[in-house]
């Protein structure tokens, strides 16, 4: 972890409410092609965007975990290397966040992952409480183009525990083929998104716009996030 030096350096520098989010990123063999390449351009707009908004780019954190195997990703230089799973570490705020350019591999170890996102979520409350920083409810943010290959019905319920204890917002997007019925079972009553092709740019765009309005409100304060144009509730069972 960082210096606890450094770290009190930061918040004092912005003491800025913050919102903690996890992008949790399929990048196993099947995203490979348009699908990893429109993922890519999407993060690029997601940077712009919240950049472009002077008080989500004080008040956003971000942190990047892939899957395929799974990676926390460094996220301040743009290139994107694995780093250890540290949320003093892990987490930028938007101002000092760049996209990394990210390649496919693997398989789809997705319960794992989520159990990462979990960790650095923990870690990174923890910090916040012990420098006197007030946070708003954390989001995770998983997109998948298939199905998990490893012990993701545990990870669900540490996951769905964590959510009705108000300790995180979940969001499950399925690109693709991907299995909606797991993603289902992850999401809870909210239900998984199905992305409307490769609308990339439009998702990431609806995730930085929500994430300012979040970021406008008081802390603890209900934010009516705006409509997803880019994809739809799947129904099928």
């Amino acid at each position: 972890m960082p210096d606890n030096a450094l770290l009190k350096v930061e918040f004092a520098d912005n003491p800025e409410p913050r919102c903690p989010v996890v992008l949790l990123l399929d990048t196993s063999g099947s995203m490979a092609g348009e699908k990893i390449g429109e993922l890519n351009e999407g993060l690029a707009v997601f940077e712009q965007e919240l950049k472009a908004d002077p008080l989500a780019a004080l008040r956003v954190e971000v942190a990047i975990v892939t899957f395929g195997p799974v990676r926390v990703r460094e996220v301040k230089s743009g290139v994107g290397d694995a780093i250890r799973s540290d949320a003093g570490e892990a987490f930028v705020a938007a101002t000092d966040f760049m996209a990394p350019n990210l390649s496919s591999e693997g398989n789809t170890p997705m319960g794992e992952a989520i159990r990462t996102g979990l960790k650095l979520l923990r870690e990174r409350k923890q910090i916040y409480k012990q420098n006197a920083i007030q946070y708003y409810r954390p989001w995770m943010f998983l997109i998948t183009d298939g199905e998990p290959n490893d012990d993701w019905k545990n990870a669900a319920r540490e996951l769905r525990a964590e959510e009705d204890g108000k300790g995180v917002l979940f969001f499950a997007i399925g690109v693709d083929k991907a299995d909606m019925d797991v993603l289902g079972q992850l999401s809870g009553k909210r239900g998984p998104m199905k992305l409307r092709g490769m609308a990339f740019r439009e998702m990431f765009q609806w995730l930085s716009h929500s994430l300012a309005q979040v970021s406008r409100s008081r802390v603890n304060d209900a934010v009516n996030l705006p409509p997803p144009g880019w994809g739809q509730i799947d129904t099928s069972n």
